[in-house]
């Protein structure tokens, strides 16, 4: 019952860690111009409005609709993501897509595996996506990054493409570290993004194979 009643209120603080990103995350699109919803994101390929899009995907779309778009992607989930948040970026406008964030705000969409965790995670680090790359300086909370810091594990760098090997990285703004080798240097959210393979800009980071991991 012990745990059972920890689960429960962990997943109640998960829940209200995701609640609160995704309606700062609103607001923050809704103050977007127009040029900055067209630029480039992190998420290669994709515009900001494609990654907006994105991140509203698990709301608006049933079971059997997500079912069928990955059907017509003949099962590739990747090519059924791109094609989704392509053509929702196309129909909709930048303050209907900052609407479906918010109004998702305390919607209990989690990937299908990860639970709310992962959930938090792919809020963040796409909310990273869009930020970083505008050059907007938005600094997540340390309680939400600490879980997802927490959770970096092997099969999840070879999921999203990571390759960290014979690199330790190192925050500066948190007593935080993972991986051994040579270190590179940035910030924690920085060095998250790194984690879920991304490339960053030029000047973020520090240590000799820090160039590995910035650039378009």
């Amino acid at each position: 019952m012990e745990n059972a009643t920890s689960r429960k209120g962990r997943n109640a603080e998960l829940r209200a860690w995701i609640a609160a990103e995704r309606q700062e995350l609103a607001d923050l699109l809704d103050g977007l111009r127009a040029d900055q919803w067209d630029g480039p994101s992190l998420c290669a390929g994709w515009r900001v409005r494609e990654v907006a899009a994105h991140m509203s995907m698990g709301f608006r779309f049933s079971l059997p609709a997500t079912m069928g778009e990955l059907v017509r992607a003949r099962g590739n989930l990747h090519r059924m993501t791109d094609r989704v948040a392509r053509k929702d970026a196309a129909a909709h406008s930048p303050s209907e897509l900052a609407a479906f964030l918010r109004e998702g705000t305390h919607h209990p969409w989690t990937p299908p595996v990860g639970g709310f965790s992962a959930a938090l995670g792919h809020d963040v680090v796409h909310g990273l996506d869009i930020t970083v790359a505008l050059g907007l300086d938005r600094r997540v909370p340390e309680d939400r990054l600490r879980v997802l810091l927490d959770g970096i594990r092997p099969s999840g760098l070879r999921f999203f493409g990571a390759d960290i090997a014979g690199v330790r990285l190192c925050a500066e703004d948190l007593d935080w570290s993972y991986g051994s080798g040579a270190p590179v240097y940035g910030t924690a959210q920085d060095l998250l993004l790194l984690a879920f393979g991304r490339r960053l800009p030029s000047g973020r980071l520090r240590g000799e194979p820090s160039s590995r991991f910035t650039g378009a």
